[in-house]
Order: structure tokens, then C-alpha cells, then sequence
């Protein structure tokens, strides 16, 4: 009897169970809610999610990004393609899922992963998407293979793509076939093609060469430091646009700003070529003598296309994912503004109490032996030099009574400055009143008054100095006058 009383005890108990396991699982479902086929996941649903769906793609987003609100929209447009399928898109606020998003080392933005089969450690990234076409491509390739992109005829093509790659192919089993396949996975809004037909093939000839391009971009790393032996690899490569950022090894943000570089590289695979300058490396003098970056001006990107040399500037002291891609995008698109060697001379420059240099009236100005200038070198985008502007105008205020005193500044990001600065901007440098090309940069606090004090004291030392460079320069001059009445002397004894 006790037997059977502890049999009954048991079953009741698992009938418990199994009633709270349904119990959980309904609640489960209820706690993942939907938005417009969407599953809107957090730290309590989504382990619930990746066992339920065997194809998760998961867009981790921040509501503010503009990038991620448009790659919402373009996960909409797949979701109402995807209904009926085995492919299941979510997403997850960074802003409120912190813990979820540390868990799962999701922290680089946008992040789009495909989990598969309930595996939360080894997710698939997924290429940031142009728009909903962009994710069904990517699924769809990453699903099949290279005889999915066989086309019978190359005159099918739209001629309005802007490009579209092709590959001549005999066999589908070669390694280039893969490497060919693979770049097409990862560049789900380019167009890629393949041919057998032979008698194209012969026409372009026999080997793999279409795919040339692609293959010796997807052989590099997204990004490449710059060094003695990639220069030639990098130089040589098919793709004629480079991103090169400048940047300390050393420095405590090299991480943080290398990933973001990064991750915004593999969005612009075979369009852009990524490379890394390390400004702490003696051989890379050359190449930053070239490009006319100071070390102290680390970390900054540049943008160059190398048939024309024109050199394009980031304006902007946050280097994230984010603000690399919109300049990048606005590159492509022809709307960057370029870095000119001058900016072009502005009216009524000089008739204001702060002149406003550029880089043709630069050099000029400073080193006027008659003037004493006082210079601020900004970045229009920085807070930092914004924020010097009003004490700029409070000195030029101060000073104007003082005939030989000039206070300048020039925009050190639009202009190219030919001086060895020291030191990062903003900076305040005073070039003395003397024949000798001298600068002298400002340390002290950002007041009036402690500027007009240095400033008096340099031009106290500029007299001493002038005096020495008076005296030289009558000497220099004497010594001229006679070596050129000796030398007519001698002509006069010839004749």
C-alpha cells in the first residue's frame, strides 16, 4: 500500500511538471513578442528563440543610429519575404539588452549574426545590408552554390548595374571557384555571374581571369597595415580607392578604433581599399611626409583615390563604425568634400580683428619679421577648438592697438600646414617678430591675460634676437659688398 501510495505521489508530481513545463513554454512564446513578423528578443526569450528556430538572424541595433534604422527597414522588407520559411529575423536593443549583449560579445555596431541550429557562440556575420533585396541574396548564396549564378547568356545582363562581376569558369570544382563564390556571399549587393560558355571563354581567354579582381582583394585582410612589404601588394591592387588611417599602435584607443575600422572595411570590400599607418614606426615617415600627416595629428583617416591623388579628410573626432561608413558612403557618392592644399583666399580676410589664414596666405603672414603673430590652428569639427573661438576674438580685442601684433587663425583640416608642429590640435603658436623662421607653441592656460603675458615675454626675447640678427646681417651684407669689390678689382687688373 505504501508502494502504491509513493507511485501515486510520483505521477502527481510529474503531471506537475510537465503542466509547468507547458506552463513555461507558453509564457515563453507570449514573451517573445512580433513587430511586423519580426521577433523583438531580450536576455529572458532569446535562448528560447535560438532553440525554436534552426536560422536566426539577429540585428543588433541602437534606436538613435541612423545605420540601424535603416537596416530596420530593410529586415522589415525580408521578414514579410521570409514568412512560411525556415529563416526567422530578430532583433535586440543594445541600449537595454547590455547584459544580453555582453553575453553574447555583440558590442561592435551594426552587428547582424545568423545562428544556426541553436549554436549561440559560433554565429555568422552577416554583411551590413543596402536593403531587404541585400539580406535574401546573402541567404540565399550562403544556401547554395556557385552553379546557382551559371548564366546561359552575357548579353542578359542589366546594363544598368553599376558593376557586376564575372567569372569564366570551365569547372565548378576548382579552389577559384570558392574563392569566387565566397566574395559573392559577402557582397550580397554586387552582382555576380557565372559563364561556360566556350566559346566566351576563349574569347577572353582559357584561364580563371575575371575573378582576378575579386581574388586578389578577398586574399588581403579587410584592413592592411602598411608596411614595407605589403606596399607593393597594396599599391598594386584593383581597387583604386584607399582608406588609410593614421593611427598609434600604442595608444590606448588603438583597439577600440582598429575594430570599428574593421568592421566598416568589410562593408566596402572590392569599392574601398582599407589600410592602417602605424605613426609610431620610423620607416613609415614617407608615406605620412606624402599625405602631410604629423604623428601628433593621430588618429585620423584619409581617403585617396590613386588616379587622381586627391585626398579626402574624416571631419570628425569620433572614429566609429558609424561616422567611418557615412564618409566612406559620402565618398563614393562624390559629396566628400576634398582636402585642398588651400582653401581659396576669403574676402575682407584681414579687416577683421581675428584674420582668417588659409594655406596660400599662411606663410606669408607669420613670417613677417616686421609682425609678431599669434595663431589658432583648429578643426572646425573638434569642440575643443569651438570652444577656443571667443577667447580668440577677446585677445584680438585686446591687442588691437598694437600695430605690430597680428592674431590669426587657419583651419588646419581644409589647408595644408608645411611646419613641424608639436603637439595635437588646438594649438596656439606665436611666431616672433624676426628675419629667422621661428614658432613657439603656447603650454600655459587658456586666459587672456596668461596669453598676453607670453606673448610679451617672446617678443622681449625676439628683440634680443633681433639685435644678434641685425648685426649678422650688417656683417653678411659688409662681407658681400667686398667680396664684390674684390672680384671687380680683379676684373680691372685683367684688362
Amino acid at each position: 500500500m505504501r508502494t502504491l501510495l509513493l507511485l501515486g505521489v510520483t505521477a502527481l508530481c510529474l503531471c506537475v511538471f510537465v503542466a509547468a513545463d507547458k506552463q513555461a513554454d507558453r509564457q515563453a512564446d507570449e514573451s517573445s513578442p512580433e513587430k511586423d513578423g519580426i521577433l523583438q528578443l531580450k536576455k529572458g526569450n532569446f535562448r528560447r528563440a535560438l532553440r525554436k528556430h534552426k536560422q536566426l538572424l539577429v540585428h543588433f541595433y541602437a534606436p538613435l543610429s541612423a545605420e540601424g534604422h535603416r537596416i530596420t527597414e530593410a529586415f522589415e522588407g525580408a521578414a514579410a519575404e521570409l514568412q512560411g520559411s525556415d529563416f526567422k529575423l530578430a532583433v535586440i536593443d543594445v541600449t537595454k539588452e547590455k547584459d544580453l549583449v555582453k553575453e553574447l560579445n555583440a558590442t561592435g555596431l551594426p552587428s547582424i549574426r545568423l545562428y544556426l541550429s541553436g549554436d549561440k557562440d559560433n554565429p555568422v556575420d552577416c554583411p551590413a545590408p543596402q536593403s531587404s533585396a541585400s539580406i535574401l541574396t546573402w541567404l540565399g548564396r550562403r544556401a547554395g552554390s556557385a552553379a546557382d549564378l551559371i548564366i546561359s547568356d552575357l548579353s542578359q545582363l542589366d546594363a544598368s548595374e553599376e558593376l557586376t562581376v564575372v567569372g569564366f569558369f570551365q569547372e565548378l570544382n576548382s579552389e577559384y571557384v570558392g574563392v569566387f563564390y565566397a566574395a559573392a556571399i559577402d557582397l550580397p549587393d554586387v552582382t555576380f555571374v557565372v559563364t561556360q560558355d566556350n566559346e566566351v571563354i576563349n574569347k577572353y581567354g582559357t584561364h580563371i581571369r575575371c575573378c582576378t579582381a575579386a581574388q586578389k582583394v578577398y586574399q588581403m585582410d579587410p584592413v592592411t597595415e602598411y608596411t614595407g612589404k605589403t606596399a607593393t601588394q597594396i599599391l598594386t591592387a584593383p581597387v583604386l580607392n584607399h582608406a588609410l588611417l593614421f593611427v598609434n599602435k600604442s595608444s590606448a584607443d588603438f583597439k577600440d578604433i582598429y575594430s570599428a575600422f574593421n568592421t566598416a572595411a568589410n562593408a566596402f570590400r572590392l569599392k574601398i581599399l582599407f589600410v592602417w599607418v602605424n605613426v609610431d614606426e620610423p620607416r613609415n615617415g614617407r608615406i605620412m611626409e606624402y599625405f602631410r600627416v604629423g604623428a601628433f595629428e593621430a588618429p585620423i583617416i584619409r581617403l585617396v583615390n590613386l588616379t587622381d591623388h586627391v585626398t579626402y579628410h574624416l571631419p570628425s573626432d569620433t572614429l566609429d563604425v558609424e561616422t567611418i561608413k557615412k564618409f566612406c558612403q559620402s565618398y563614393l557618392e562624390g559629396k566628400a568634400k576634398p582636402k585642398m592644399q588651400s582653401e581659396p583666399i576669403p574676402d575682407g580676410w584681414d579687416t577683421q580683428p581675428v584674420k582668417q589664414l588659409v594655406g596660400m596666405t599662411l606663410e606669408k603672414v607669420v613670417f613677417n619679421p616686421n609682425k609678431t603673430v599669434f595663431v589658432l590652428f583648429y578643426l572646425p569639427y573638434s569642440q575643443e577648438s569651438r570652444a577656443l573661438f571667443p577667447l580668440w576674438e577677446e585677445l584680438a580685442e585686446a591687442l588691437k592697438e598694437r600695430e605690430d601684433v597680428v592674431v590669426a587663425r587657419i583651419d588646419a583640416s581644409a589647408n595644408d600646414i608645411n611646419l613641424s608642429m608639436h603637439g595635437s590640435y588646438p594649438s596656439l603658436c606665436l611666431f616672433p617678430a624676426l628675419y629667422a623662421e621661428r614658432m613657439v607653441v603656447y603650454p600655459g592656460k587658456r586666459k587672456v591675460k596668461d596669453l598676453i603675458k607670453f606673448l610679451d615675454k617672446e617678443m622681449e626675447k625676439a628683440k634680443k634676437y633681433r639685435v644678434k640678427e641685425d648685426e649678422d646681417r650688417r656683417k653678411y651684407i659688409e662681407a658681400v659688398k667686398a667680396e664684390e669689390a674684390k672680384k671687380a678689382n680683379e676684373s680691372k687688373d685683367e684688362l
